[in-house]
């Protein structure tokens, strides 16, 4: 497994948008592919910023998952930025790390980029599991009927 970014791999976006709106989106009603592929084009740019896209690709050149890192990530939540986002794993990658190593390489470029702390909202058990890799419940809201932990952990420490 790599981890690589998006903008070296775009013919990716389409299948990737649709795992996207499939996963995520109960969050924003009326999300379409075409909405989320278009986000996903505005993370081509060939200068590392914040909006990026990481992918974790198999030796194949198959992605198996991707994060993204988002200046705003809820127009509900704009208090809190910069944020790691769309965390996405197939299914048939999961328990195999990648969830993992692509949260790591996000809050690495992160803090390449002068991020000083970093921010995403969760659910249910995977707040367990974001706390497993270093981060802290920072509050707790509601969005629409989604009870949400807004979670934070610090770059600057990033080894």
């Amino acid at each position: 497994m790599c981890i690589a970014w998006l903008r070296d791999h775009p013919g990716h976006i389409e299948a990737l948008a649709a795992a996207h709106v499939e996963a995520f989106g109960a969050l924003e009603p009326g999300w379409t592919v075409a909405d989320a592929a278009a986000e996903l084009r505005t993370h081509l740019r060939a200068e590392a910023a914040i909006p990026c896209t990481l992918l974790a690709l198999d030796a194949a050149g198959d992605w198996l998952g991707s994060v993204s890192l988002l200046d705003e990530d809820h127009p509900h939540i704009r208090q809190y930025r910069p944020w790691l986002a769309s965390l996405y794993v197939r299914p048939s990658a999961r328990g195999r790390g990648v969830g993992e190593a692509l949260v790591a390489r996000a809050r690495a470029e992160a803090a390449a980029l002068g991020v000083g702390c970093l921010y995403l909202y969760c659910s249910g058990t995977v707040a367990d599991w974001y706390r497993h890799l270093g981060w802290r419940e920072h509050e707790r809201i509601a969005l629409g009927p989604l009870h949400l932990q807004v979670m934070a952990i610090d770059c600057a420490t990033v080894a």
